[in-house]
Order: structure tokens, then sequence, then C-alpha cells
């Protein structure tokens, strides 16, 4: 898959300073990574906790490189937002994906995957795999 076609990726999060931070992480984790596209879409547009279908939406339209977008959230409205945008058709790109699984671990599995090239449901198979990490 060339560079111009690269799944790209959507981290939502109530926070803006939350999703800034792990959309960093996870480039920085990723190494290669920093050659995929990832937009933080955190709290509201005046700066507080929240969530913002606007600022999803112009997160996903700006890592849009036509291979999908996947979107990771972090928890309640935030999954529902995603849903609701999901649901209108025409707020999202074409082949925009929610997917299910951590926000940390999942972030991080989503660039390093989508940075080798793969597509989105392999992108969106290997952030759900994370659920399977164990910290014991």
């Amino acid at each position: 898959m060339s560079e111009e076609k690269r799944v790209g990726i959507v981290l939502v999060s109530h926070s803006a300073a939350v999703a800034a931070s792990v959309a960093e992480l996870a480039r920085g984790l990723a190494g290669a990574g920093a050659s995929v596209p990832v937009a933080p879409a955190g709290g509201t547009e005046d700066g507080g906790l929240g969530t913002s279908a606007e600022l999803i939406s112009a997160a996903a339209a700006s890592v849009d490189r036509g291979a999908g977008v996947a979107v990771l959230t972090d928890l309640g409205s935030a999954v529902l937002t995603v849903k609701a945008l999901l649901a209108e058709g025409d707020e999202l790109p074409a082949d925009t994906r929610l997917v299910d699984a951590p926000f940390v671990e999942g972030a991080v599995a989503a660039v390093v995957t989508a940075s080798t090239g793969a597509d989105l449901a392999t992108v969106a198979a290997a952030a759900s795999e994370a659920y399977t990490y164990r910290k014991e």
C-alpha cells in the first residue's frame, strides 16, 4: 500500500490533553508511525471536557488518505457521538470504522499496524486484540 493510501486514525477522548498525549505516545512507540496520519479529537470546541461531533468530523477528514479511518474512543458519550456520526452517513469519510479497543493500548497497536501499510480490517483487528494484553 502506498504512502498516500494509509489508514488514518482518530483518537477521541473527553479531554483534549488526553487525546493529544495518546496520539503522541502511539506515534512515538510506533517509530515509523510518524508516517501514519493520526489526529486527536478531544474535548469541546471551547477547550472543556466532553466530546464534539465537529472536532471528530474534522479530525477524520484530516487523516483520510483513502484507505479508511479507524476511530478509537475513551468512553461513554465519545462512543455515542461517533455512532451518531456514522449513522448520519455523510459526516465522516467513507470506510470510517469505530473500533472496539482499549484506548491507549489499542491506539498504539493501531498506529504500529497502520505503519506497515495494513488495511482497515487488519488495523481494527490489531487494536481490538489489545484487549487480550495481560499485565499480570
